[in-house]
């Protein structure tokens, strides 16, 4: 169902903006029809539309199957944004040396509305290891990253963030909500957040709020499996991590960021 339009704006290009969100989240290709039960345009302004974005390289189109999906167009202008992105350029360096320190896989990610979004990771050289596609959208709640920047947020600031229902994605998943505000109050305590298996079933994952600015947008990640996740590769991961965010928060507060 397609969203209210925003106080002053442009219709079509409000539209144009909703259509190609359906279409990035859309873990396949959508026809015109499911298209337009999705976001209740005219039929006629939709395949407009799609026809508009074709023709730019934004929607790409399966004629024999009559499907539509997201364009290169859209994953040459994200590329661009990390690109252009300071924290990303910052970050990446700071990442490959926590890698190297603790050989586990590393995520830069940053909140957005409810969800965090992946920006940059560094994969572990172990066989069994953690690979995060740049671009994922997770929510906030069931990750490392997400509540380590909830964990800087008042309860206040955290419900308002936070969607009317908690959705679990394993059955460890923190989802009543007074539990969830503990666990973030014990995360601010100690200037760090965990999970086990509430994001992935078999892995562990701590993670740090990155604090250039406020409030906090973004926050640095180290996943590892639970088999070898030892009482002493757990210090070693959260120094590790400790000492990259005071790295990374001097950089960007250096350059003005």
């Amino acid at each position: 169902m397609t969203s209210p339009a925003r106080p002053g704006a442009v219709k079509s290009a409000d539209r144009t903006v909703e259509l190609l969100e359906v279409l990035s989240s859309s873990d396949r290709r959508l026809t015109l029809t499911e298209l337009h039960r999705e976001l209740s345009y005219p039929k006629s302004s939709l395949y407009m539309l799609l026809q508009t974005l074709v023709a730019r390289g934004w929607v790409e189109v399966d004629s024999e199957r009559g499907t539509y999906g997201i364009g290169v167009r859209a994953l040459l202008v994200g590329t661009s944004y990390l690109d252009h992105d300071p924290v990303v350029r910052a970050a990446i360096r700071v990442m490959e040396q926590v890698r190297q320190d603790v050989n586990e896989t590393v995520h830069l990610a940053r909140l957005d509305g409810p969800d965090v979004v992946y920006l940059a990771s560094r994969e572990s050289e172990h066989h069994l290891r953690v690979v995060s596609r740049v671009g994922r959208r997770l929510p906030a709640h069931s990750t490392s990253l997400g509540k380590a920047l909830l964990a800087t947020r008042t309860r206040e600031e955290v419900e308002q963030i936070l969607p009317e229902e908690l959705v679990p994605l394993t059955p460890n998943t923190v989802i009543e909500r007074n539990a969830l505000h503990e666990q973030l109050a014990g995360f601010r305590n100690v200037g760090y957040a965990h999970e086990r298996e509430e994001n992935t079933p078999g892995l562990g994952c701590f993670a740090v709020a990155l604090p250039y600015r406020n409030p906090v947008m973004d926050a640095m990640s180290c996943s590892v499996p639970l088999g070898r996740l030892d009482p002493d590769h757990e210090r070693q991961v959260i120094s590790a991590l400790l000492d990259a965010a005071r790295t990374i928060t001097e950089l960007l507060r250096q350059f003005g960021r």
